[in-house]
């Protein structure tokens, strides 16, 4: 057994399991602030070995992602590796596509990057800041009261006294398990009744994208849908996303022949996009959808779960790195508050868990929303109704997604305007299909006295 205890008795020293991708922002983020940071990961260097990427549906950075990687002084490194979506092309069942814009103009627009692209930045600008980075270094067991915890080697096992660590390690977190065996944390999962599958679109034969690059393309099929989301290689990453169970679902779609007559019937113009539609229906593993909720996020001073660790979420809002990279900031900026880990702990817990908890929620909505009303008409008349009423009184009417994607606000704080707004848009459109002759005057009316205006900043 190797013992690492040359700073054991720092209590500026911080502890990170997890380098994915919270794990180096964060410590970034603290290293940069004086803070003396290790940083644990149970795989190899991806900067060495590659990435090993696992079930991973593309990553969409909007502007609370994009505020945390100014903090650490990468967004451009990021961004040159990224690539914009300006909004949703739904493509309907008869091939008809149509363009729904995620925000007014190309300034309020996401972007799609790779993980493990953005793992690397990330990783160098930890190592850069004066971070100590443990790769191969998986953590077994934790001794809360002696502060000493066991990561499992190649071929050693190495017990590391911290001062307080910190969960970056995903939805399977073991540092969660570690606090669950001393303190009930009021763990709950929720399971999705639907999983997804990824395949690919290739470039194509003059080596460009095969589909518009600047947009997140959904083909909505009511309780299913496929999406695709570009690369900067000229590829999509596409995902389909079924029930599991039904008609069709992964119980009825068994296999790649299966999944290529689904596609010849409710996907047409994709499939002839995905020429390795069966082998890679055949050899990617099935991923699962869940949420979790926690109803404590620390131990005292000695803990504390970040990011997926603490409440992982459904992908359909884009939201979960987004949210784990506001996280970041939250607690780096508690931390420099509060340098008594046990109060930055509770303050940050305390910040962030109703926002998690709203995201969490509207993640679950937009499924709904992408899979099955993005052709909707009433759904469409809404969203113009919206675009409007956003011009007409921009202080107080901001489109929630909006809120969620291109500002920083609260998430609790967009999740309950949005709410406010869904039922002002529709008893403003109910019985219409048009806006016109629609009583303007009686709508803004609706604004102001439902809506209070909104800061400046946020």
């Amino acid at each position: 057994m190797n013992l690492d205890t040359p700073h054991a008795a720092n209590p500026r020293r911080l502890t990170l399991i997890g380098a994915g991708l919270a794990g180096p922002l964060l410590a970034t983020l603290l290293a940069r602030d004086g803070w003396d940071v290790d940083l644990f990961e149970r795989r190899g260097d991806p900067r060495v070995h590659g990435y090993a990427g696992g079930r991973s549906i593309n990553l969409a950075l909007a502007e609370r992602g994009l505020n945390a990687l100014r903090s650490a002084g990468v967004d451009d490194d990021v961004l040159k590796q990224a690539v914009m979506m300006r909004g949703r092309m739904v493509h309907a069942i008869a091939g008809e596509q149509r363009l729904q814009r995620y925000g007014k103009d190309d300034s309020e627009v996401i972007w799609s990057i790779s993980r493990g692209d953005l793992n690397i930045v990330l990783l160098n600008a930890a190592e850069a800041a004066g971070v100590r980075l443990h790769f191969d270094r998986r953590l077994e067991t934790v001794d809360f009261e002696q502060r000493v915890a066991h990561f499992v080697g190649e071929r050693e096992d190495i017990a590391h006294d911290f001062h307080a660590l910190i969960g970056c390690d995903g939805a399977g977190s073991h540092l969660r398990a570690a606090m669950q065996a001393v303190v009930d944390l009021g763990e709950r999962i929720e399971m999705m009744p639907h999983s997804y599958k990824e395949l690919e679109i290739p470039p194509g034969f003059d080596g460009e994208f095969q589909l518009e690059p600047n947009a997140l393309h959904i083909w909505p099929r009511g309780d299913y849908m496929c999406i695709a989301l570009p690369n900067d290689e000229r590829t999509f990453t596409v995902t389909l996303f079924l029930p599991n169970e039904g008609n069709p679902s992964f119980a009825t779609i068994r296999n790649g022949v299966e999944a290529q007559a689904l596609y010849a019937r409710d996907f047409a113009d994709a499939l002839p996009l995905i020429p390795k539609l069966v082998h890679d229906f055949d050899a990617n593993p099935t991923g699962m959808l869940a949420t979790l909720y926690l109803d404590r996020w620390h131990l005292d001073g000695r803990a504390v779960l970040i990011g997926d660790a603490a409440h992982a979420m459904v992908p359909f809002h884009g939201q979960g790195m987004n949210c784990a990279f506001e996280d970041c900031v939250a607690l780096a900026a508690h931390l420099q508050r509060d340098r008594d880990t046990a109060t930055a702990f509770a303050a940050f817990e305390s910040e962030r868990k109703p926002n998690a908890r709203a995201i969490q929620q509207m993640a679950l909505e937009n499924y709904r929303e992408m899979s099955d009303r993005v052709d909707d008409a009433d759904f469409l008349l809404q969203r113009e109704l919206e675009r409007a009423l956003a011009e007409r009184h921009p202080e107080r009417f901001v489109p929630r997604y909006a809120m969620v994607s291109f500002r920083r606000l609260p998430y609790a704080t967009a999740f309950e305007r949005g709410r406010i707004q869904r039922a002002l848009l529709v008893d403003a459109t109910a019985g219409r299909s048009s806006l016109d002759g629609l009583d303007w005057a009686a709508v803004d009316r609706m604004v102001d006295a439902r809506l209070s205006p909104l800061p400046a900043e946020v």
